[in-house]
């Protein structure tokens, strides 16, 4: 296991996340999931009632850093 990956409290490693970024650049994590399937599905719902935000899947680690 990767160092960038953590555990879940049931011991679950959750390696995928779905991150909120505003207009004005700023990131937030919303939540992290186990497969990317399930993290996009997160995001597109999300992107579908909140059109104003962007919604991004990123592997844990791997993120965009400013």
């Amino acid at each position: 296991m990767r160092g960038s990956d953590t555990m879940s409290d049931s011991g679950a490693v959750l390696p995928w996340q779905v991150i909120r970024q505003d207009d004005g650049g700023n990131r937030y994590r919303v939540g992290r999931y186990a497969t990317q399937a399930e993290a996009q599905k997160v995001a597109d719902g999300l992107d579908d009632r909140h059109r104003h935000q962007v919604y991004r899947v990123e592997r844990v680690g791997q993120g965009t850093r400013p």
